[in-house]
Order: C-alpha cells, then sequence, then structure tokens
C-alpha cells in the first residue's frame, strides 16, 4: 500500500541524513537528488516509546518535490506543519519491538524518486502485568470454531485499520478523550487471566456505569459495528490518514456502518459485553495495522491536558 503524496513546497534544514538516488529522468532539468543536499529527517519525541505514536519530519526539502515514505512498513502522509517550514507525517511505534525501526522518505521530481533514511531505537514500554479473574469460558484455549470466529473478527478489523490509509484526513480539530472518567487501566499492561498470562492490554479502558454516554475521539466515518467475542458490542471509526479508533464492550450503539460522526458525538452507551471483569469503555487507537497508546494521540494530537489526568 502505498502513502498518499504530498508535494513539498520549501523547507529549512535540521540535521542532514542519508539520500540514495533511486532512479532518474533523462534531460536538462535532472536534478542531482530529488530531497535536496541539505534534506533532513527528525521526529518528535526524540525518543518514542514502545506502543506510541509519534511524529516524523522532513526539512529542507527541494521545492516542488511530491513526498512519500514508510516506517516499520507503514505509509506516511505528510502534510505542511502548522506554524513552521517543514512537513511532517504521523507514524507509530510498535510493542515489544527488539530491533531499530526504519524511516525511509521518498522524494519524486517528475520521473526521478530518491530515498532520504534513518532509523530509530523506541524506548521500552516497560509495561507491568495485571492479574484478573473472568468467566472460565473467557479463559481456555478456544475450540476450532471459536478460533475461526475470533479470527475473522480480527481480519475485519484489521481491514478497516490498513484501509484507512487510503482515506483522506477527515478531522480538523484536537482529538479528545471520548470519556470524562478516569483510566481504569493503561495500555500495554500483560494481562493474567484466571493464572496464565495470555495476551497484552492493548487499549485504554476509561470507568464508566452500564449506559453513560460514549463519544467519538474525533471526525470519521463508522466502519464496524457489531458484535465481537472478546470486544462485545463494538464501533470502529476511521479517522483517515492511517488513524482508527474502536469503542469496545458497549451496551448500545448509537451508529451504522457508513455513518460520518463528528468529534465528540455520542456514539455508544457504556456496556460490559464481550471479555470483561464489570462495565468500562475500551478504546483502541491505530495507526494503520499497529496499536498504539491512545493517550499518545491525546498528546501529540489532541486534548494534551486529558491526556495527563491522573489514571485513578
Amino acid at each position: 500500500m502505498s502513502a498518499r503524496p504530498f508535494l513539498l513546497l520549501a523547507f529549512p534544514a535540521l540535521t542532514a541524513a542519508l539520500c540514495n538516488e533511486q532512479g532518474g529522468a533523462r534531460g536538462d532539468d535532472r536534478l542531482a537528488n530529488a530531497c535536496g543536499d541539505s534534506a533532513a529527517i527528525s521526529w518528535e519525541p526524540g525518543t518514542p516509546r514502545e506502543g506510541t505514536l509519534f511524529r516524523v519530519r522532513l526539512d529542507h526539502g527541494t521545492p516542488g518535490t511530491t513526498l512519500s515514505g514508510e516506517v516499520g512498513g507503514e505509509p506516511l502522509h505528510f502534510a505542511p506543519a502548522p506554524g513552521a517550514d517543514r512537513a511532517e507525517s504521523f507514524a507509530a511505534a510498535p510493542v515489544d519491538r527488539s530491533d531499530s525501526l526504519a524511516i525511509r522518505v521518498f522524494c519524486s521530481h517528475g520521473e526521478q524518486t530518491d530515498t532520504l533514511r534513518a532509523s530509530l531505537v523506541a524506548a521500552r514500554g516497560e509495561y507491568p502485568i495485571e492479574r484478573l479473574r473472568v468467566a472460565p469460558t473467557f479463559g481456555r484455549e478456544p475450540d476450532s470454531a471459536l478460533a475461526a470466529r475470533i479470527r475473522r473478527e480480527s481480519d475485519r478489523a484489521a481491514a478497516v485499520a490498513v484501509g484507512s490509509h487510503d482515506t483522506p484526513r477527515l478531522w480538523t480539530e484536537p482529538f479528545v478523550r471520548p470519556r470524562d472518567s478516569r483510566i481504569t487501566s493503561g495500555f500495554g499492561r500483560g494481562r493474567e487471566f484466571n493464572g496464565a498470562i495470555t495476551s497484552r492490554h492493548m487499549g485504554t479502558d476509561f470507568a464508566g456505569a452500564i449506559g453513560a454516554p460514549v463519544r467519538a475521539a474525533n471526525r470519521g466515518v463508522v466502519r464496524i459495528v457489531g458484535s465481537f467475542y472478546y470486544g462485545g458490542n463494538v464501533v470502529y471509526v476511521d479517522h483517515g490518514l492511517g488513524l482508527t479508533s474502536a469503542y469496545l464492550h458497549l451496551s448500545r450503539q448509537l451508529v451504522a456502518e457508513g455513518d460520518t460522526v463528528e468529534r465528540g458525538q455520542v456514539i455508544g452507551r457504556v456496556g460490559a459485553t464481550g471479555r470483561v471483569t464489570g462495565p468500562h469503555l475500551h478504546l483502541i487507537v491505530r495507526y494503520g495495522r499497529v496499536t498504539v497508546d491512545p493517550v499518545s494521540l491525546l498528546t501529540i494530537a489532541g486534548d494534551s491536558a486529558a491526556a495527563r489526568r491522573p489514571s485513578s
């Protein structure tokens, strides 16, 4: 899947990066390289944590160049950075990645394409272990029929995540919390169910009684309204440019597939459906196929004050 290209206008430099020629046009208009001799890749924060969203930036590019790229196999979607002469894109650092994360930016000018390369090593997540008791049926290894259902549901969600790279940006305002309540369980924790470590908590849990409102984190298109084995009643929203959010364990879903929802719109009600220990909202955020801490999205593209609220 290729990234949606961005036409580079003019940008000043930060730090140098390696530029390798990949192809070229014939004729007098050929550039020494399409990226620019002083083109530079940087990222913010300087050392992203495993399992978080971050920004990749390009400075000092060549005017008239079209930008695309990838990080960890996920496309980049460059756009002008507000208040600065640079282009930037979201990117994601996967959980439990042991090696460095490769960054490639492709600079195209006519038939010529050159590549900027960089790499980073994410900070260790150091996520703790949670010990939970659930109904025995949720703690056992699934039989083949149930495993097939779980796989179908996972594939359906993954298709939405990958497809979001082809959706244009649908939001204009910062992302918000889906509930104005405390976080009861953070992202990335190892989950021990009934004495056996079986999974990692790939989302953030918000407190709420059954029937309490659940709001869309930002404007987007509803891609899934369904009933999943683990997630219970779910709503998946595609925000575009690779970003999706999912709302799990709902008691009611108040939207339909294909609806365009607005930032802060009530799209469901807190419930206790699926694999749960009690009523709450489980929020998932993904950049393409990479699941990230929802708080990292709020920190770099939303309600950062709310993201810093205590979790208990």
